[in-house]
Formats: C-alpha cells, sequence, structure tokens
C-alpha cells in the first residue's frame, strides 16, 4: 500500500493489518451498510499487473482466456489466466489505459503470476510490471452508489463493464450495483473524503462479500489450479472467448465447452452454524459417497448469519440439494440463486 495513502485511512480511522483494511472502528456499523447501505472501501488487498508497450494486446491476447480486444477504451471484463491443463492460476479484472491495460488480481498471487507472464515475453515488445502503487482503487457499492459517481464525475457509467474516464480517473461500473475508481495516490486523499461524506467507510473484506454474491469467483492460493474456468462460470460472466486464438489450456477449455463434459459448476450457497468455512474446503454429498462432492471457491460471514460461500460441487449433488460442508453430516448447504442465468 502506498505509504502517503495508508497515513491517510489511519487518520481517517482505519485499522489496518498486513497492508488491508479490517475495519473503521465499527465493525457492527460496517456489517449492517454493506448489507443495505452505500459504502466505500479502499481495494489495496487487489493488486495490478500493467502491460504496455506495443504488443501489449497481442501478447495478453495469447495468454488469457478473455478477448482483450473487446476491452477498448469504454469496456473492462473479467477473465483468467490457465496452465496449460486449463486449470485457472487466477482470474481477474481487466482494463484498458492510455498505455496499454491493467490486471487486477489478489495481491498474494501478483508475484508468481507477474514472474509466469514475463517468461512468455521473449522477442514480445512489452513490459510486465507490478503497478499496484502507482494507483489507488476504491469500491463504492449499494443503491445510491451510481448517484455518488454522478455527482462526482457529472454522470455514472451505465451498464456493468462500462468505464468512464474523467477528472484524470478511471471509473469502471461492475455487476451487483458496485463501481471501481482508479485514481492517482495524491488524488486519493481529497477523493477519499469527498466520498465519505456520502459513503460509509468499511474494511475491504465487505467488499470481497459484495464480489461473492454478485457470483464473481476470486482465485486463490488454495484453490489454484482446481478449476476449469467454466467450472467457476467464467464464462457466464463474460470472463472467455470461444471465437479467439490460442492461449495455455484454450484446448481443453473449449472441449469441455463444446464437448458438455463439465460436471462441476459453482454454485452460490449459504453455511449456517458457521463462520469459519475456507476457501479449498471440501464439500460432501450422499451420492458420491467416500469422495468429495466439491470444494469451496469463496467464503465469507454472511450479515445474516453463517457463511456466504461459492463453491464448485458436483451437478448431480447440487441438484439434490444435499451438500455437507467438509463431512457428509457436516453443516448443510442453503443453496441461493447466482445474479445471472448459467
Amino acid at each position: 500500500m502506498n505509504p502517503t495513502w495508508q497515513n491517510h485511512l489511519v487518520s481517517s480511522g482505519a485499522l489496518i493489518v498486513d497492508g488491508r483494511v479490517e475495519h473503521f472502528g465499527n465493525p457492527a456499523k460496517e456489517k449492517e451498510s454493506a448489507r443495505g447501505g452505500t459504502i466505500v472501501t479502499d481495494l489495496s488487498a487487489l493488486g495490478v499487473i500493467a502491460f504496455s508497450g506495443e504488443d501489449s494486446q497481442s501478447f495478453l491476447q495469447g495468454q488469457i482466456t478473455s478477448d482483450v480486444r473487446q476491452a477498448g477504451p469504454g469496456k473492462s471484463q473479467y477473465g483468467g489466466y490457465c496452465t496449460p491443463k486449463g486449470r485457472l492460476l487466477a482470474s481477474f479484472l481487466l482494463w484498458q489505459t492510455e498505455t496499454g491495460y491493467c490486471v487486477q488480481l489478489p495481491a498474494v498471487l501478483l508475484p508468481a503470476v507477474q514472474k509466469r507472464l514475463t517468461m512468455y515475453v521473449l522477442r514480445s515488445k512489452v513490459k510486465v510490471l507490478d503497478a499496484s502503487e502507482q494507483s489507488v482503487r476504491l469500491g463504492l457499492a449499494g443503491a445510491a452508489a451510481a448517484q455518488v459517481v454522478q455527482r462526482l464525475y457529472g454522470e455514472a457509467p451505465a451498464a456493468p463493464h462500462d468505464v468512464l474516464r474523467a477528472n484524470g480517473d478511471t471509473v469502471i461500473r461492475l455487476p451487483g450495483e458496485r463501481f471501481e475508481i482508479v485514481t492517482a495516490p495524491d488524488n486519493a486523499p481529497a477523493l477519499w473524503d469527498r466520498l465519505a461524506q456520502d459513503c460509509i467507510p468499511v474494511g475491504s473484506s465487505w467488499w470481497e462479500w459484495l464480489e461473492l454474491r454478485a457470483g464473481i469467483a476470486s482465485i486463490l492460493p488454495a484453490t489454484q489450479e482446481q478449476f476449469v474456468p467454466q467450472m467457476v462460470n467464467c464464462e457466464a460472466i463474460g470472463g472467455v472467448s470461444f471465437q479467439k486464438g490460442c492461449y495455455p489450456g484454450q484446448e481443453i477449455v473449449a472441449r469441455t465447452q463444446y464437448l458438455g463434459k463439465l460436471k462441476r459448476r459453482m454454485y452460490l450457497a449459504n453455511i449456517d452454524g458457521t463462520s469459519s468455512a475456507a476457501p479449498g474446503d471440501e464439500l460432501f454429498s450422499p451420492d458420491l459417497e467416500g469422495q468429495a462432492s466439491g470444494m469451496i471457491v469463496n467464503a465469507h460471514p454472511s450479515p445474516d448469519g453463517g457463511c456466504d460461500v461459492l463453491a464448485v460441487i458436483q451437478i448431480s449433488s447440487a441438484e439434490t440439494g444435499n451438500v455437507h460442508w467438509k463431512t457428509a453430516d457436516g453443516p448443510a448447504l442453503r443453496f441461493l440463486p447466482l445474479p445471472y442465468p448459467l
């Protein structure tokens, strides 16, 4: 986290642990605000890899699952980065900049993903750099978030993934009444103070909960190389192109799509009786006795009790509605509707 920006957050009441905002002094109020209010949070727990140079588009096009050509100045997109076996190493948000592209992903994954991508640059005219501290990213969410953005910039991006550039900032509209603002570190303190007049500052984990409730998977160390993109609904949110050329794992991803061999899908659910479910936890169901029927992708304590999760589950098991956390007789998953069709 940028030191000047961190100092401003601390002066605004933030408790920061390992570069991550835990809360602003009133966790109970923040929980209620995340559920039904309009909030603002710091997104420094997410890192940014910047790609610049005349070959940046063609380089990325040959590495990731989405079609980079569709991410113009006015559009962002979700995407994934796979092993040659088609298993996800990372999921991310991508947008275009004046000099190339930015890919945003969990900061804990950034060094290894950056290193791996750099190995494939070879003779391409592209630079792959950690740009996490070159900007400050803020998340806004809630029913009044669009009005707040409109007051600040004169307009708000109209649809999910629309991008607005104004006053030197980049504003990205995301699913679930959410916006991300990318600004320069020097501008961030004043911008934060303006936003805090209309929004409740909350810890960054509540943004992760909202991302979870929007059905957007975040690959983490515990789940790397566990899923092909379709298992985490990547194609359902526009993160996979089946018309573009090759990229690592493309043959397996395409075969899974066209031969109908997908046996597992990601579902949204709540687990009552626990708040400690975690990515990588296994799930069990009676129809697959003796073996796991699924795995948790993301988890967060729910404001309404229990733990909300995104979980990749055997489709046949999910259809029975009888899936349990950690053991066959552990707490049951209560399935919730995803906000998009599969």
